[in-house]
């Protein structure tokens, strides 16, 4: 029995998980507290790795980032399209997750006194502040705003070392990936505790959030796929999008979906690109580059539960500190990590805008882990239909 259930997939796994942790809080209400350190342990273990994760994976993707070969011309407008479609993405989730507010059902500490976001001013201040903040104290206090400046100042920096030195970050970055691999291979157990206790605390009423959440982000994916991106590619090409869009979405989107994997669904990608007639040369460089930083399933991701979790907790925002949520969020998104429900280790560095602590933080990527089962199938699809979507467009798109 235990050989059959270590060759069932992680998704099998954590929906067997949810239904037993269901089954629990329902027939054995007592036994679900004494559950609690499963779920305890698993958020632990998610909050002593995410920092250092957001550190090697954005500093190592920056550090090795490449563009050339003549293709510059082609790459730089793919590139912007990643961009602005990223930000586009996270400026909708902000618009669903305010005409549509979730809230999360959390174990917040007593007497926890938050520090909500005052003016513009004052949030400009405590970025600023963060940025400069010493690394080795963002690491150990989990600062994910100064954690995020360092990665990206000395990956910059990193870009003019030699290439052994890169080698070594590539290599750092592959090592925290399998160590976050095994921290996610025991979701199950994890999410089974944290299932148990709060559906024992919160009945039906978790269910609703559940669903409530999902349908913010599925809906604001959807809405990204279906109209945004559609009449970005109409700006490129100034031909009737759709053809291409769903085309993209039916040999790209789906295969992405089942494989929840941006990297895995380059292949499928690349062939796509060839029979739509995208040069080769672009293409080999644009897809697999999207596969890494075109996340705009994660922006969405990211943006959602973050303001679930300041509508939770009852923090009032204005629309500048949104639209900074925005860009953090997009910033974010190009960090995330390339395993299976990785954009969700990046809420931290959304939260710490407002203020958020790490432990409730972690409650939210734990939230995150047990919806994931379609969010982050979903997400996969837009982030991956949207490379070749992108890619083809500005192939097509008028040269200048």
């Amino acid at each position: 029995m235990f050989a059959a259930l270590a060759r069932l997939s992680l998704v099998t796994k954590i929906i067997i998980a949810i239904i037993l942790g269901v089954a629990v809080a329902i027939f054995f209400p007592n036994v679900a507290p004494s559950l609690s350190l499963l779920g305890d342990l698993f958020i632990k273990a998610l909050k002593s790795v995410a920092p250092i994760l957001v550190f090697i994976l954005v500093l190592s993707s920056i550090a090795n980032f490449k563009v050339g070969g003549g293709h510059d011309s082609k790459i730089k407008p793919i590139m912007v399209m990643y961009v602005v479609g990223m930000f586009l993405s996270a400026l909708t989730a902000v618009v669903a997750s305010n005409i549509f507010p979730s809230t999360l059902f959390l174990d917040l500490p007593a007497q926890a006194e938050l520090q909500p976001p005052g003016s513009l001013i004052e949030i400009l201040k405590n970025l600023l502040l963060s940025f400069v903040a010493n690394p080795i104290v963002a690491l150990s206090e989990a600062n994910f705003i100064g954690i995020l400046a360092w990665a990206v100042v000395l990956g910059i920096a990193f870009r003019h070392a030699a290439d052994t030195s890169k080698i070594f970050l590539t290599d750092a970055a592959n090592a925290v990936n399998k160590v976050i691999r095994v921290v996610i291979s025991f979701a199950p157990f994890g999410i089974f505790g944290l299932v148990a206790v709060t559906f024992a605390e919160a009945g039906l009423d978790t269910l609703k959030s559940y669903a409530h959440l999902l349908t913010v982000l599925i809906g604001s994916m959807l809405f990204v796929a279906l109209v945004i991106n559609p009449i970005m590619v109409a700006f490129v090409t100034r031909t009737n999008p759709y053809p291409l869009v769903f085309q993209c979405i039916r040999e790209s989107g789906i295969t992405a979906f089942f494989t929840r994997s941006s990297a895995a669904n380059i292949p499928v990608n690349l062939d796509l690109a060839k029979r739509l007639g995208v040069n080769d040369s672009t293409a080999s460089v644009a897809i697999p580059l999207g596969a890494t930083i075109n996340m705009a399933g994660a922006s969405v991701t990211i943006t959602v539960l973050t303001l679930a979790t300041v509508n939770t907790l009852g923090i009032s925002v204005d629309f500048s500190t949104m639209l900074i949520l925005s860009i953090v969020a997009t910033v974010s998104a190009c960090g995330a990590s390339g395993v299976a429900g990785g954009s969700l280790l990046l809420i931290p560095v959304a939260c710490g805008l407002f203020n958020i602590s790490t432990d409730i933080a972690m409650q939210v990527v734990a939230i995150g882990m047990v919806i994931s089962i379609l969010q982050d199938s979903t997400e996969t699809a837009l982030n991956s239909s949207s490379d070749v979507l992108f890619t083809t467009a500005v192939d097509r798109g008028p040269t200048k």
